[in-house]
C-alpha cells in the first residue's frame, strides 16, 4: 500500500519561504511522475509543480514558476517543494501526489494522494 507523508507546513509571511516535504512509502516509483498540488477555500485543486523520478524534468504552474523550485531524492523516495517569495494567494492545503507514468496537470490522473498540509501565507 502506497503511502505519502507531507510535512513542512505553516504560517508565514508574506516574502517569506517554507520547503514542503512528501515522503513515499510502499512501492518502487522508477518510472513515477511525483508532484504538489494545491487547494484554498472555495477553489479547485490546482497543479502547482511535479517532476518526472527517471530523469529529473521539472514542470511548474505559471502562478509559482521562478519562486517554486521542486526536487527529489531518490535514495529516499522524497519530493520536496522549495517555495520562495510566498503571496498570501499561496495559501492552501497542498497535497503530494503520485501517478505512474508521463505527467499530467490533471488531478484526476494522480492515483495516490497524501493527506495534505496547511500553507498560510499572512500578508
Amino acid at each position: 500500500q502506497v503511502q505519502l507523508v507531507e510535512s513542512g507546513g505553516g504560517l508565514v509571511q508574506a516574502g517569506d519561504s517554507l520547503r514542503l516535504s512528501c515522503a513515499a512509502s510502499g512501492r518502487t516509483f522508477s518510472s513515477a511522475t511525483m508532484g504538489w498540488f494545491r487547494q484554498a477555500p472555495g477553489k479547485e485543486r490546482e497543479f502547482v509543480a511535479a517532476i518526472r523520478w527517471t530523469d529529473g524534468r521539472t514542470y511548474y504552474a505559471d502562478s509559482v514558476k521562478g519562486r517554486f523550485t521542486i526536487s527529489r531524492d531518490n535514495a529516499k523516495n522524497t519530493v520536496y517543494v522549495q517555495m520562495t517569495s510566498l503571496k498570501p494567494e499561496d495559501t492552501a492545503v497542498y497535497y503530494c501526489v503520485v501517478k505512474d507514468g508521463i505527467m499530467s496537470y490533471q488531478p484526476s490522473r494522480y492515483t495516490y494522494w497524501g493527506q495534505g498540509t496547511q500553507v498560510t501565507v499572512s500578508s
